[in-house]
């Protein structure tokens, strides 16, 4: 009697320790794949990542999340870090208005408990910053976004802010709320935005669920999430994790063999290209994907964010928006910092869209937003600013311009067994940590169809249990 010839172990190599990839390795290592993950710099977590800056941890930005965000927040449960955020049971977004006076006003976007788009009504009818015709025009422009049919590939061709002009949306109403809402998400004005990612992210996260927009905010530094939890669970799942390990090239074979900047040649039968598009175009083969060469049309946009440590309190609510001021979000970023001054708080200043401030000197950005906060907020007048730095990210998110679609290529490639993961692209959503995180459920399922490997249905986009 003949004994079975035992299957061989699948192989994988990840490239790329961000969101994207650390969710493609664990996917496959659970699905018994053995699988190494790759990552450049020393620590995983990608683009939302935190550092040392003397005793204080700094989250290189702020990034928030909604409860929309179904992928993102299964990793989270899948990383054991759900201690470590906090989601609104409500959305609440107070707005803070500065007139050319420099009178202040408060507004506030929140929503009631009342189905959509009834669960908004309220708030815009109170809206401080708009008057009553401008908060009719703007329910008129929501009812219209709702009606959009995602799919449509004419929404592409067209700017956010042309669709808005055309229905009768004023410069009022774009800076008050569309603006408010899309430069924060889709790191672009209106009149730079696709039509058809603003028309995602307004109809997933404002007009589909009356929660779908509440906001959630780690709680502890980023890097104890996305690298300190990631790391120790990937490590526990299986995957070979490899710091400070760059890929330099990528053979097409069977198995596929991938050459590391050291010499060494790692050979596996998947390989995904999970880091940021211009590293997976230096990597992938020739003809790999249909129109490759656009890759290198497909642009970025830069996040900044502004660091300040005042000697006292300024704001007592974890976050608020400011519209009539360069300042776009402010957050308190104190408890999570580790700052040991007593009575000191620590802000952080979240840009998008930062174009022309990305590359300023640090003492320009200091004498253009020291003013503005202390036009804000009235204590920072006589406060004493004990710590101002910058933080810059110059390609933090793909450029989000009509006919971004076309140039986003999806999982699969051309060559069975390597795949693309990463926020930019085809998943349907922007440049968000959303995104990241889909791409890399996009990916290892395309590399565990036909395994008979796949989970079950994830419909619900959370972790599969």
């Amino acid at each position: 009697m003949s004994t079975p010839t035992p299957q061989r172990q699948r192989t994988a190599v990840v490239v790329g320790g961000g969101l994207a990839g650390i969710t493609a390795a664990l996917r496959l290592a659970e699905a018994g794949v053995r699988t190494t993950l790759l990552e450049a710099r020393p620590r995983l977590g990608g683009l939302a990542f935190s550092f040392k800056r003397g005793d204080l941890t700094v989250d290189n930005g702020q990034h928030v999340y909604l409860r929309c965000c179904t992928a993102y927040r299964g990793l989270i449960d899948r990383l054991g870090a759900q201690h470590l955020v906090d989601l609104q049971d409500r959305l609440d977004v107070p707005v803070l208005g500065l007139a050319a006076d420099g009178t202040r006003s408060l507004g506030r976007l929140r929503r009631a408990a009342l189905p959509v788009p009834l669960h908004l009504a309220g708030s815009l009818a109170t809206y401080r910053h708009l008057g009553p015709a401008d908060r009719l025009r703007v329910v008129r422009g929501a009812l219209a976004l709702k009606g959009l049919d995602l799919d449509d590939p004419a929404l592409d061709d067209l700017s956010f802010g042309e669709w808005l002009r055309r229905h009768g949306q004023t410069p009022a109403t774009i800076e008050a709320v569309w603006d408010l809402v899309g430069v924060a998400t889709l790191n672009a004005t209106a009149d730079r935005t696709s039509m058809a990612l603003a028309a995602k992210v307004f109809q997933t996260g404002l007009l589909s669920d009356p929660g779908a927009a509440d906001i959630g905010i780690a709680r502890a530094p980023l890097g104890e999430i996305h690298h300190d939890r990631a790391r120790a669970e990937l490590e526990r799942a299986g995957v070979r994790v490899l710091l400070r390990t760059r890929a330099a090239e990528l053979k097409a074979a069977e198995p596929h063999a991938v050459r590391l900047e050291s010499g060494e040649l790692l050979t596996a039968d998947t390989v995904v290209l999970a880091g940021a598009q211009d590293t997976a175009a230096a990597l992938l083969p020739p003809g790999a994907i249909p129109g490759q060469q656009r890759l290198a049309d497909f642009g970025t946009a830069p996040i900044l964010n502004v660091h300040v440590i005042y000697d006292r309190p300024m704001i007592r609510r974890p976050f608020f928006a400011a519209i009539g001021s360069p300042v776009q979000f402010v957050f308190d970023r104190t408890r999570h910092s580790g700052l040991a001054v007593p009575g000191a708080q620590y802000l952080a200043v979240s840009q998008s869209a930062a174009e022309d401030e990305i590359d300023l000197p640090v003492a320009e950005l200091r004498e253009r937003y020291l003013p503005e906060l202390a036009r804000l907020l009235p204590a920072a007048r006589g406060a004493q600013v004990l710590d101002f730095f910058v933080t810059r990210e110059r390609t933090a998110t793909f450029d989000p311009a009509p006919g971004t679609a076309r140039l986003r290529p999806g999982a699969r490639t051309d060559v069975p067994g390597i795949l693309l993961a990463g926020s930019w692209t085809a998943t349907g959503w922007p440049a968000t940590m959303e995104g990241a995180v889909r791409s890399g459920h996009a990916a290892a399922d395309a590399a565990l169809a036909g395994t008979g490997r796949l989970p079950v249905d994830r419909a619900d986009g959370r972790w599969p249990r």
